[in-house]
């Protein structure tokens, strides 16, 4: 449900600010993010028992380098209405719309082996070619026997299991017998 209200917010702010803002705006929601996902902090700065005011005060404070008034009237709505519990999900669409308009994007590939960074560049400049766009990849060690490529903003997973392989073998072996 969150999902559905934060893409009708992040909708407004695409349709209201340019590239550029919706970058500095993205980073803001990202840090407000933390708070928000911090459940400690969160209870702390967002408790039912605070008054919407000092809660919008403390967000205009957080987005004051903006200088954007249009954005402090966002925030005032997101408080007004309740909503201070999408930004993380406010943060991933406009991340998200981001990455579709300048054709950027992040994965993470898996192995229970260490990759070196080499071969982490050149997987993403095949999958970038591949997707006609800009992938950066980063490596993270995980007890997958194999590897996994996966690019969240562009929905791909490849992966290449040991296992798998060995069993395509076999069946190949025995079917050629």
């Amino acid at each position: 449900m969150k999902e559905i209200v934060a893409k009708r917010y992040a909708k407004s702010l695409v349709e209201e600010f340019g590239l550029d803002d919706l970058k500095n705006i993205s980073e803001i929601l990202e840090a407000l993010s933390v708070i928000v996902k911090d459940k400690a902090l969160y209870i702390k700065v967002f408790a039912p028992d605070i008054s919407k005011d000092d809660k919008e005060s403390f967000i205009l404070d957080a987005v004051k380098g903006a200088g954007s008034e249009k954005l402090n009237n966002f925030f005032r709505i997101l408080v007004s209405n309740d909503r201070i519990d999408t930004i993380p999900y406010i943060a991933e669409e406009i991340k998200s719309y981001i990455a579709d308009v300048t054709k950027t994007y992040s994965g993470v590939v898996y192995s229970s082996e260490d990759i070196d960074t080499s071969i982490l560049s050149k997987l993403s400049e095949g999958l970038g070619k591949k997707f006609d766009s800009s992938i950066d990849l980063t490596y993270q060690k995980s007890d997958f026997d194999g590897i996994k490529v996966d690019v969240d903003g562009l929905g791909v997973e490849i992966n290449f299991s040991k296992d798998r392989i060995n069993k395509q073998i076999v069946e190949h072996i025995l079917q050629a017998i």
